[in-house]
């Protein structure tokens, strides 16, 4: 999935599916952790950890770890996946 990270934000939050110039859709993400030595990408993690539920192992920054568009993988058994597939809205299959 793609994500749109806002780092050093007064406090961590998903803002839900957006879409951008080029036609793509993104999960906007926000923060408080500063994007230094990978501190970010770890509040992303613990911050998508809860908003879908599952444990941070489930969840890795795959492509741009020092961009603010990401892609992370989820890992997510049967029982999980229509709960994460809910809760993501539109961000896989477009907005």
């Amino acid at each position: 999935m793609r994500i749109r990270l806002t780092p050093n934000a007064s406090r961590d939050a998903v803002e839900g599916v957006a879409g951008t110039a080029d036609g793509l859709c993104h999960l906007g993400v926000r923060v408080r952790a500063v994007p230094e030595k990978g501190k970010a990408n770890k509040a992303l993690i613990a911050v998508l950890s809860q908003f879908l539920d599952l444990p941070k192992r489930d969840i890795e920054v795959i492509r741009g770890t020092t961009s603010r568009l990401k892609t992370v993988r989820v890992t997510a058994d049967a029982k999980d996946r229509s709960r994460v597939t809910d809760r993501l809205g539109g961000v896989e299959d477009g907005c």
